[in-house]
């Protein structure tokens, strides 16, 4: 096989890894760990193979010495069995395979250091020999990295020492093992895209570099082994320095020969991606309160460090040298070249530009728009590099010149020069274009999430309480800031007859608004936020609140008093609810707003739904083998069914509510990621796992992430939920799941179903919770996992003498339950963590009636049907069974 053909099939295995990398982006919502997966395919996948490959053939041309093309093809095909066995093992909880995968890739980049080391021992003195040794340290480095990775997959360690082997694996594999190929890598390849020499100065540089970056990363991951996060912020500090070395000989060389090629623009910014991110991990380790604190505040590094710095170096690179690699003579190489280098600007703008946009707090939708320009970037090079084969492959491939022309040849044809920068910057300009008008759009399609639904109602008719008539001509301008879920002050004075103009600064962390009687309103107001409401001349008092959903409920609220005029008259009530409570005077509704009909005034609690309803299905998943579950919970408002033709808005964990059940054992960890693909802030509490909740139950603004890991370390079943105040709305918009842990030695039964029991109080058709209903405590319905008597429509099958276990939840918020089967008797009662009664009890023939649960009390029932026939089921609270919370048992022999 020749040079070319060999590097072909090498680079081949990269792309497809970025292929694959690809697929999971689109698909990732449908994909089981598509988080994981979306980090580990490009990095363990394309970024390894692509330095093993790439690492080897500078080893080659520095030493001067090529090694055998057989061992590295070996050496290929082990790495990637390595990889697809992680991968494997990941996905379906086999610790096995993941430890296998784990030893071949850290064997991998053993065997690498190793052949350089031996390839460097038999070689001539080379000027450049030296820079080889970035790789066999890059080598070694990546050995603690993997196993870091391994422990925390297989050994399923508690969150603080989770997270101290988080930061390790982090540093050791991308600071170490990616950073220190690549800075090894740049003092021969940035030269190279730029056309221009080495000089001694880059050097003396990368000899100091490479010191600081392998001392750094040793000394960084030394912080999590010492458990002293100060150490491993001084590691990072000595990485940087190293990084800045490396970075004041590149800027150097581009001044003297500015970058105009996408392989110059892609490594130039990936360099400052790279710097980014390991300042942003110092800051990180050494502002966080716990190492457990770092992880989930780490998750925003994770686009700024594979899409900025290790996927953008990776296609710079390629882009340089994919072209000389497959070889075809002088005119092949220029075609190829031009090939890869199509739209350079446009594509270097587009992808960074939709990066930092990402990475920057902004609503869902223009995360969404940012994340899919930059991977239609990363496909658009992979159609380039499949034009670029196969131009190279061709016949009679003709010589094409080069797009640009390079700065340096001014003094050849100085107008050519001018036009080429001149098209530059006018493709950086259109590329930029672009970035605003898909931004623009984004926030078009979300602009309550954005902050951008300022509205100033007029009219006499809409405002009664502001009238030109008997006005002062004088203004009277006041400062409010939203903060703390308050108004400050909360009351505001104006002379009558003065125009009041309310300056609103929101010094919050949510989102929040102003919205005054008449309808005059702020719009959405994000954290830093400020808007100017004209109220008008102002004759009578007049009330102002908070618009978000459940922030008038906590006590936001503001009072303008006239001084002088008249007091405001009383403001009709609104439907079903306290005066102004669920709508203000323009009919805005608080929350996701409905179609104006009052769901209640729809429910028909006898109606059946019709043929094509399918009820949740009740069965308790399985746990799964492994004892680590990654878990990934969006937070979404999705319009669902309740009751046969009554909607609602739920907020939802993974697009149901209740939200999915969890299931493990003893000792299981399990890592949940949320993701705030709502509208407001939301957060998650897990009563199954103890740990202090000061990060990991905070609240997260839309677009954010946040990861949460905890240890299952006492059984039963358990409550998760939203823990965003105001709580009790949150949890009746849906927000909440079950979390069961089988105590030890739970026999196995032949059906084991959950009932998770919740409220509903119900507003608008396809509105959210009417807040006035929920203060009175006055639920519209009961339900068995989130609709009105769904299983006695769809009723549960089993038949006569198996047995049958049940688990009970009462997320609340409000009221108990008092399980019952009628018709049935318990032989076997588990309420909150232990059996209050066990086959039969001291007995043996004891039984129970009911499981009686508080809110956010559960346990499980065990019976086993004498004979066939119907068993009904229901909370003995029996009003609120005649509100839905029934169901059957459908027995036959």
């Amino acid at each position: 096989m020749n040079r070319a053909a060999h590097h072909v099939r090498a680079n081949a295995l990269v792309l497809v890894w970025l292929v694959a990398a690809a697929v999971a982006a689109l698909a990732h919502r449908w994909l089981p760990e598509a988080g994981w997966l979306l980090v580990h395919l490009p990095l363990l996948g394309a970024i390894t193979t692509a330095i093993l490959v790439w690492s080897q053939h500078f080893a080659d041309t520095l030493l001067r010495s090529p090694a055998p093309r057989r061992a590295l093809t070996w050496r290929l095909a082990a790495h990637t069995a390595g990889v697809l066995a992680v991968v494997a093992g990941h996905l379906t909880s086999v610790p096995a395979l993941v430890v296998a995968g784990g030893v071949a890739v850290a064997g991998i980049g053993v065997a690498q250091a190793v052949g350089i080391v031996r390839q460097g021992r038999g070689a001539l003195p080379s000027r450049f020999g030296h820079l080889a040794r970035a790789y066999v340290a890059a080598g070694l480095l990546l050995v603690p990295g993997v196993a870091c990775g391994v422990v925390m997959a297989t050994a399923a360690p508690g969150p603080e020492a989770y997270a101290r082997w988080y930061v390790a694996h982090v540093v050791l594999t991308l600071i170490g093992f990616v950073g220190v190929t690549v800075a090894g890598t740049l003092v021969v390849l940035w030269p190279t895209v730029l056309r221009t020499r080495i000089d001694a100065a880059a050097e003396t540089a990368a000899r100091r570099s490479l010191v600081l970056l392998v001392a750094g990363t040793l000394l960084a991951a030394l912080g999590p082994a010492t458990g002293l996060r100060a150490v491993t912020v001084a590691g990072v500090a000595v990485v940087l320095a190293g990084i800045a070395l490396t970075a004041h000989v590149l800027v150097r060389q581009a001044r003297t020969a500015p970058p105009v090629t996408y392989a110059a623009l892609g490594v130039g910014a990936a360099v400052v991606w790279w710097a980014a991110s390991v300042a942003v991990l110092g800051v990180v380790v050494a502002t966080a309160g716990s190492w457990a604190a770092t992880v989930p505040r780490l998750s925003a590094l994770t686009p700024a460090t594979v899409g900025g710095f290790a996927a953008q170096v990776l296609v710079g690179a390629l882009s340089s040298l994919l072209p000389v690699v497959l070889g075809g003579g002088p005119a092949v190489t220029r075609t190829v070249a031009a090939e890869l280098d199509r739209s350079a600007v446009v594509r270097a703008v587009l992808l960074n530009g939709a990066l930092v946009i990402f990475v920057l707090p902004a609503p869902s939708l223009v995360r969404v728009v940012a994340s899919s320009t930059a991977l239609a970037v990363g496909v658009w090079f992979l159609v380039l590099v499949a034009r670029a084969v196969r131009l190279a492959r061709q016949p009679g491939t003709i010589d094409r010149p080069a797009p640009v022309v390079p700065a340096r040849a001014a003094a050849v044809d100085p107008v050519a020069v001018a036009l080429a920068r001149s098209r530059r910057r006018g493709a950086g300009a259109l590329a930029v274009g672009a970035l605003v008008v898909v931004t623009a759009v984004a926030l078009a399609g979300d602009p309550t999430a954005a902050g951008l639904t300022q509205v100033l109602a007029a009219g006499a008719a809409a405002a009664p309480a502001t009238s030109d008539a008997g006005a002062t001509g004088r203004t009277t301008t006041v400062r409010v800031e939203a903060q703390d879920m308050r108004f400050v002050p909360d009351t505001v004075e104006v002379p009558a007859g003065d125009r009041l103009v309310i300056e609103v600064v929101n010094t919050d962390t949510t989102v929040h608004d102003l919205v005054l009687d008449g309808g005059a309103t702020s719009g959405r107001l994000a954290p830093g936020g400020t808007a100017s409401v004209d109220v008008g001349v102002v004759q009578q008092d007049l009330a102002g609140w908070c618009s978000v959903a459940g922030h008038r409920l906590m006590g936001m609220t503001l009072d303008v008093v006239v001084v002088g005029g008249q007091p405001a008259p009383p403001v009709a009530a609104a439907p079903g609810g306290d005066a102004g409570t669920g709508h203000d005077m323009a009919g805005t509704h608080h929350g996701t707003a409905g179609d104006g009909t009052r769901a209640a005034d729809l429910l028909d609690l006898v109606a059946a739904p019709d043929d094509a309803f399918v009820a949740r299905d009740a069965t308790l998943p399985p746990v799964g083998d492994g004892t680590t579950h990654h878990v990934t919970l969006a937070v979404t408002e999705t319009v669902q069914e309740v009751a046969p033709g009554v909607t609602r808005t739920a907020w939802t964990f993974g697009g149901t509510a209740p939200g999915p059940v969890l299931h493990g054992r003893l000792g299981d960890t399990f890592v949940v990621t949320l993701v705030n693909d709502g509208s407001l802030g939301h957060s998650i509490d897990f009563h199954a796992g103890a740990l202090a909740p000061d990060d990991v139950m905070r609240t997260i603004e839309p677009g954010e992430t946040l990861t949460y890991t905890f240890r299952a370390t006492r059984s039963g079943i358990w409550m998760y939920h939203c823990s965003t105040m105001p709580m009790s709305l949150h949890i009746a918009n849906g927000m909440f799941g079950a979390v069961v842990i089988d105590p030890p030695g739970l026999p196995e039964v032949d059906h084991e179903y959950v009932l998770v029991q919740s409220e509903l109080y119900l507003g608008e058709q396809g509105g959210t919770a009417d807040e006035a209903a929920l203060t009175a405590q006055q639920p519209t319905l009961l339900t068995f996992n989130g609709y009105a008597n769904q299983y006695r429509d769809r009723p549960l099958a089993v038949r006569a003498g198996e047995r049958v276990r049940v688990w009970v939840l009462d997320a609340g918020p409000n009221r108990p339950s008092s399980f019952h089967v009628v018709g049935g008797q318990f032989d076997t009662v588990y309420r909150e963590g232990d059996w209050t009664l066990r086959d039969g009890g001291s007995t043996g023939t004891g039984g129970a009636q009911v499981l009686a649960l508080a809110p956010a009390e559960g346990g499980f029932v065990e019976l086993t049907f004498p004979e066939a026939g119907t068993y009904p089921f229901v909370t003995h609270a029996m009003g609120d069974a005649e509100r839905g919370a029934q169901g059957r048992f459908r027995v036959t022999d």
